[in-house]
């Protein structure tokens, strides 16, 4: 079934905040990046006060930030990964000093870091450390890939450091994997299974690799296929399978921004950057379970929020997001379902 996009609703969607719109006439309207129109919405974007805030949070916090928990939605990661999403690029200020923050703390095979705490009794060492997860330090890689690359020169490092990541890729997506720093810490789950979460943030940095960026060899179109295909695997078995306690159930489901977690819209957006995902039953049976929570002019209202983001039009659960309203749009497009 073909979703159609209403005029009132595009036209919503294109008179809602800067970021809304920059996205909506580059993604749903396939708009060329050097319109005027284009322009305009970019620039009015960075010098809007949310964004400015929220460049400022990310750029204090990154330093002395502890991850405590990786489900935190307000993380400066996590911040990055929204300013990323919505086309805050690293050619311009303040993009170039977010990307340079998010990679001054690389480890010896250059993987970005992050201040963390794991618990003597996850296996963990009980204290502060730099270290890296694969539940975080890919969404880093992803953002910074999504706002243009790295510079020139630390380019050699993001690339040593991908391909560490990409090495541990396995016939069934990634691991539950972390830095040596982190000790003997993996989540709770089969060993050998698939992290579900780990998968999709892999997914989403290969999705975005340049094709001259070196990966040691391995064939990116291939490994995009095997992980886009585990998440799919994992939705059509969703009653009997979610290793490591990564569920695709009734909480799953629910309608929700931004893209910083384990969720129906986040895993179908990554999903839809897949070309291979565009005529799987799989993928449109989810598409579908997305617009089923429409309302009658195709506009979505939250259903689930995160605390942290409650200023923001996707923070409250009583009227519909343009924001939430365009990721679902995005999705359907993408998929040839709009």
């Amino acid at each position: 079934m073909a979703h159609v996009l209403a005029a009132s609703t595009k036209d919503w969607l294109l008179e809602g905040e800067p970021w809304v719109e920059l996205r909506t006439r580059l993604d749903l309207l396939g708009e060329d990046a050097r319109s005027v129109a284009v322009r305009d919405a970019y620039e009015a974007m960075v010098a809007h006060p949310e964004i400015a805030a929220l460049c400022r949070q990310v750029m204090d916090a990154w330093a002395q930030e502890i991850v405590t928990s990786h489900k935190k939605a307000d993380l400066a990661y996590q911040r990055l990964a929204f300013l990323a999403d919505a086309g805050l690029r690293a050619a311009d200020e303040p993009g170039a000093a977010l990307v340079r923050i998010a990679l001054s703390r690389l480890s010896a095979e250059g993987v970005p870091l992050v201040g963390i705490c794991v618990p003597v009794h996850f296996g963990g060492p009980g204290q502060n450390a730099l270290g890296w997860a694969l539940c975080d330090t890919p969404s880093i890689l992803a953002s910074v890939l999504a706002m243009g690359g790295p510079p020139k020169d630390l380019r050699p490092q993001m690339e040593a450091g991908i391909r560490h990541l990409v090495g541990l890729a396995r016939q069934e997506g990634f691991p539950c994997a972390v830095s040596a720093e982190l000790g003997r810490f993996r989540g709770p789950g089969r060993k050998e299974d698939p992290c579900p979460y780990a998968t999709l943030l892999m997914l989403k940095v290969l999705q975005q690799l340049p094709d001259d960026f070196d990966t040691g060899g391995t064939v990116v179109s291939d490994l995009v296929c095997q992980c886009a295909d585990c998440l799919l695997s994992l939705w059509e078995n969703s009653r009997a399978r979610h290793p490591y306690l990564f569920y695709m159930g009734t909480d799953f489901r629910k309608v929700k921004a931004p893209l910083v977690w384990y969720d129906l819209v986040h895993v179908a957006d990554v999903l839809s950057r897949c070309p291979s995902t565009a005529g799987d039953n799989r993928m449109r049976d989810m598409v579908s379970v997305l617009f089923s929570q429409a309302d009658a002019e195709g506009r979505f209202t939250p259903q689930s929020v995160w605390k942290a983001w409650s200023g923001w039009d996707f923070g409250q659960k009583k009227a519909p997001s343009r924001w939430l309203t365009l990721l679902a749009w995005r999705i359907a497009r993408r998929t040839g379902m709009a």
